[in-house]
């Protein structure tokens, strides 16, 4: 009797441990949520892959109004610069016309989920605090963003103690391989805006372009198999020139996210029976295209080969409930772990 009073101390010793060290993971990140929204920051970062280095320049304010004003520029090759103020995104790229969207989301190396609402992230994944060091001449906590199944990464992230900012980032498989990082090389945290966001909220931007989607078009194809947690954000159909036989084919396009991952698939009748499936990887992301019974089938995202092999072959004629069910149900299915 003794001896099981001892295990069931101990035991609510490690249950109480680890929901602190989940509760204060959370608050970590939401700290870091506030943080990206709400102060004014200017970073430089590099994203590290394959062996290469990529680097960013990342300006944030709160202007008038408190609009938020945000710069995100690409260092080395051709400029691109993504630039936002309020909900209008601006893109500017080389050899392309400037444009502008109405959108709260900025296209960038550091997910969109860490400003927002990280609470939709404990479906599919654990919050665990660790503990501190050194990153950038700073004191630092790490905490991991841990995957509750075997078909996703995990994202260890380096928080600034002492503005709740990103300072660090990896993506890992579930064996602990590192596949990526993003290393903050320079951040400075300002009480005003800096003179380049002060410029740049006097500025106009592009004009803004309508996104025309096939709307109450019931696709031919649906995903069977999604990870946990993932729900359809968006779907179509799309038309692209085929070069090499001079015609054009049709293209659906059905895009899922878990909060934190996007996976995007495309489906479309081909000439070819069949084809082993063909894959590429850069750094986390996963780029998996098959052909099978005359339908080619493509998935692209930070993914697992295995987990983009599964959703590849549970593609299966679509069954039409009504035309806002056309691609997927609300959320993933539940899979063996």
């Amino acid at each position: 009797m003794k001896l099981s009073a001892f295990l069931l101390l101990l035991l609510s010793f490690n249950v109480s441990a680890i929901t602190a060290d989940t509760e204060s993971a959370k608050f970590s990140l939401e700290r870091l949520s506030n943080s990206l929204r709400q102060l004014n920051f200017s970073t430089s970062f590099v994203v590290v892959k394959n062996n290469q280095a990529e680097p960013y320049h990342w300006l944030h304010g709160i202007g008038d109004n408190e609009q938020e004003l945000e710069i995100f520029t690409r260092l080395n090759g051709p400029r691109r610069d993504v630039l936002r103020q309020g909900k209008i995104v601006s893109y500017i790229e080389p050899e392309q016309e400037p444009y502008s969207i109405i959108s709260s989301d900025v296209r960038s190396p550091i997910p969109s989920i860490f400003r927002g609402n990280i609470s939709e992230l404990e479906e599919s994944y654990r919050f665990i605090s660790v503990g501190r060091s050194r990153i950038l001449g700073r004191v630092a906590q790490l905490v991991r963003i841990v995957s509750k199944d075997k078909y996703r990464f995990s994202y260890w992230l380096w928080l600034d103690q002492k503005t709740g900012l990103l300072l660090k980032m990896a993506v890992l498989t579930r064996q602990g391989q590192l596949l990526e990082q993003i290393q903050f090389t320079h951040i400075e945290v300002n009480e005003q805006l800096t003179d380049n966001l002060e410029q740049f909220q006097l500025t106009e931007l592009p004009k803004v372009v309508e996104l025309t989607q096939q709307q109450n078009k019931a696709l031919s194809w649906q995903v069977d198999w999604l990870p946990q947690g993932f729900s359809v954000v968006k779907s179509n159909q799309h038309r692209l020139n085929s070069h090499n036989q001079g015609n054009e084919k049709a293209v659906e396009f059905m895009l899922f996210s878990d909060g934190l991952v996007e996976v995007s698939v495309y489906v479309n009748p081909s000439q070819e029976k069949f084809r082993a499936p063909e894959y590429a990887s850069d750094g986390a992301t996963i780029v998996f295209n098959h052909i099978l019974q005359g339908i080619e089938v493509g998935i692209v995202g930070n993914i697992p080969l295995a987990t983009a092999k599964k959703i590849a072959e549970s593609i299966a004629p679509a069954v039409i409930d009504n035309v806002n069910n056309n691609a997927q149900g609300s959320k993933g299915e539940q899979q063996d772990d």
